[in-house]
């Protein structure tokens, strides 16, 4: 057991440290940072989000999601549907400069996808991805409970 679950959280690991540093050289070159991606990428797929909607989607803090927007907002790659105190519900847009990037950054994405991929077919990237899914799901699920558990327990001793 124990070599299994080394295994795992090593790979997971360096695949998250490999994707974290390819995102930062691929974004220096472009004057972005890493996070900046994740913004540009779901605002490419949905046309227009708002930042609630941006922090569930990129899996990101309110406070990370917030520099990127006004990183972003400030150099010109997306605007903002309001400057008013509710900006955080408030519908974001990409520019054209905004989609270019995105272009840009996609043909990336594809480029490195692949080549990471290379050797894989696609039955075995179906296997592996639900695989992931699952894994990650039941994790999450495995998490929530304990919380809630923690939570009641400190709800009734509280009593």
């Amino acid at each position: 057991m124990e070599d299994r679950f080394e295994t795992f959280t090593v790979l997971i690991a360096r695949i998250s440290r490999s994707i974290r540093r390819l995102k930062a050289e691929e974004m220096e070159r472009l004057g972005l940072k890493g996070p900046h991606v994740s913004c540009l990428y779901y605002l490419s797929l949905y046309d227009e989000l708002t930042a609630a909607e941006l922090c569930e989607r990129c899996d990101e803090d309110k406070a990370a999601i917030s520099r990127s927007i006004d990183y972003l907002e400030k150099n010109g790659y997306l605007t903002c549907g309001s400057g008013g105190a509710r900006r955080y519900r408030s519908p974001l847009r990409l520019t054209e400069k905004g989609r270019e990037a995105c272009r840009t950054i996609g043909g990336r994405i594809d480029a490195i996808v692949a080549e990471a991929s290379a050797g894989l077919g696609a039955e075995e990237r179906a296997v592996m991805y639900r695989a992931l899914g699952t894994i990650g799901s039941r994790l999450e699920q495995i998490y929530d409970n304990r919380k809630q558990s923690r939570e009641n327990a400190a709800v009734d001793g509280g009593k």
